[in-house]
């Protein structure tokens, strides 16, 4: 869908006003488009997208199996009110996508007044994108901490320490435990290896005490739904600490090295996370994170109010 420069414009400019990191909005391509109108008779305009997240695939780890993706372009978070009214009444008219469904919504962290209205409609905040904007150098952290690279070796080791995190994860917040959990997961982690991207172990009294991955992402226009300014960013993909480390500073000694390794002319890092997560909420921050955008999310998807 080609969405009206008018609409584009309104939404850069409220966007602007709420937070200087976010882009001028770019919709993805394919979906279907989904109108209605507020109490002035204003048009409103949303694309609605929906994906499958089949056995076999790394993202149902993440995801509900089948998931409608809402994408609105407005003016003000009230006027999200009545595209998830009629979001709601294609979801009566269509149908019915199982328990295994979500509905979601990416907004800007820091949009209050759609806070509001997204919780009314029954959302719930579970993911956000936080980013660290810039590549500040610090001080040097170190605790006697050993941090190295990791390699094929240390697969046994990285995959204990994923699944646990898998584990916590599915208590906390959108991942899901599957059948075929373990398997994608090592997959996902070799193939991780295979693309030479850095992976790091840390270690304590002999053992795997946690790791993170990470990477260096260029991000274009061409980059769908466009969440970022354009340009060198940081990305890390998942930090794992076992149980018996945490609060011990290992989290801290992995991440201390990974932003050391990234690019240092990069525009900033970014990662997700789960807000109810209560080491997360608490751990990133503390690195420098801060919530740029807020995944909102209702499983299964009929119970969108």
């Amino acid at each position: 869908m080609t969405a009206p420069e008018s609409f584009v414009r309104a939404q850069a400019a409220h966007f602007a006003a709420l937070d200087p990191l976010l882009p001028t909005p770019v919709l993805p391509h394919g979906g279907e488009p989904l109108g209605a109108l507020n109490e002035d008779r204003k048009p409103l305009l949303a694309l609605l997208r929906e994906e499958s997240h089949p056995p076999g695939t790394a993202s149902s780890l993440w995801s509900a199996r089948v998931c409608q993706q809402l994408y609105p372009l407005v003016a003000s978070g009230t006027e999200l009110d009545p595209l998830l009214r009629r979001w709601r009444e294609l979801l009566d008219d269509r149908r019915d996508p199982g328990v295994d469904s979500a509905c979601l919504l990416t907004w800007p962290s820091r949009d209050i007044e759609a806070t509001q209205v997204l919780l009314r409609h029954g959302f719930v905040p579970l993911t956000v994108l936080a980013v660290r904007a810039g590549s500040p150098a610090g001080e040097p952290w170190e605790d006697g901490t050993p941090v190295r690279r990791a390699g094929e070796d240390d697969l046994p080791d990285l995959l204990e320490l994923a699944m646990a995190e898998l584990q916590f994860a599915a208590r906390v917040g959108s991942a899901v435990v599957r059948e075929d959990a373990e398997r994608l997961k090592a997959t996902a982690l070799r193939d991780w290896l295979d693309d030479r991207f850095p992976m790091l172990l840390a270690e304590r009294d002999g053992e795997a005490a946690g790791t993170v991955q990470f990477r260096a992402a260029l991000l274009d226009e061409d980059s769908r739904p466009r969440l970022l300014p354009d340009g060198l960013w940081g990305y890390v993909n998942c930090l794992s600490v076992h149980q018996r480390w945490r609060a011990s500073g290992v989290g801290r000694a992995l991440m201390a090295r990974a932003h050391a390794e990234l690019p240092a002319d990069r525009m900033g890092d970014y990662l997700y996370y789960n807000p109810a997560n209560p080491l997360s909420s608490v751990f990133w921050p503390r690195q420098g994170y801060r919530p740029l955008w807020t995944v909102w999310e209702v499983r299964p998807a009929r119970a969108l109010q």
